[in-house]
């Protein structure tokens, strides 16, 4: 595996931080991170290809070692990719679940512990990805998007540790938070997110992909075992 590298001066890394700055983009969340200078990119070159994963595996286990030293809210992790810029919203979703899929097998291979605070289930209200026994949720953008807040110029997978929602629950920010985000993603899009729920209400995977996704979707994850699933039960 390589060693993580900065990109910081990418252009791809630089064209995703005036995404997020931009005035209208939703998510305060993002731009917090951004601000506060806790917001690392990783350019990759395909999400259609394998060639990067290992290159974004030890860079995503680097992500969660330095949130375990220092759990400051507002840390999120982003992945870039180079191309391609003509998936439409079925064809990026299967590139970003191979994707996952190939860093959670590389995570179970080196042996680390599925977060026990989250099932490992994709059908499971209470489901997140682990990595590095760190739970996170995903979201991915893309050129061909329908919700705006989602539609980037590269593909991208930027990954959020779950422990920090959890830290906004205790603090009492967490609706407040969501709520802002509700709102201002609704006036940039004139329409709720159909997709959106809280953790524990629907399998955050059908959030994943930005995609709006029917009762009949599954999600592709395999998990670890035929006994998969965590200790929350919330």
């Amino acid at each position: 595996m390589q060693l993580p590298q900065d990109d910081t001066n990418r252009p791809q890394a630089e064209a995703f931080r005036a995404f997020i700055r931009d005035a209208g983009f939703p998510c305060v969340g993002a731009k917090s991170a951004l601000s506060k200078g806790q917001m690392r990119i990783l350019v990759a070159r395909n999400i259609t290809s394998a060639w990067d994963d290992m290159r974004i595996y030890p860079a995503l286990m680097a992500f969660a070692a330095r949130y375990r030293r220092r759990p400051d809210l507002f840390q999120s992790f982003a992945v870039i990719f180079e191309g391609p810029g003509d998936l439409d919203e079925e064809g990026f979703e299967q590139h970003l679940w191979d994707r996952v899929q190939s860093l959670a097998d590389k995570d179970a291979w080196l042996g680390h512990p599925w977060d026990g605070r989250v099932a490992q289930e994709p059908d499971s209200p209470h489901f997140s990805l682990s990595f590095a026994g760190e739970a996170f949720f995903v979201v991915g953008l893309h050129p061909n998007a329908s919700r705006p807040a989602r539609r980037f110029s590269s593909p991208a997978l930027v990954f959020n540790l779950h422990a920090q929602f959890e830290q906004l629950r205790e603090a009492g920010r967490y609706e407040k938070l969501r709520s802002s985000i509700l709102q201002r993603d609704e006036a940039l899009a004139g329409s709720v997110n159909p997709m959106l729920a809280r953790h524990g209400e629907a399998s955050e995977a059908r959030q994943y992909s930005g995609r709006a996704v029917g009762e009949g979707w599954r999600c592709p994850f395999r998990p670890r075992g035929a006994n998969a699933g965590g200790a929350d039960v919330r």
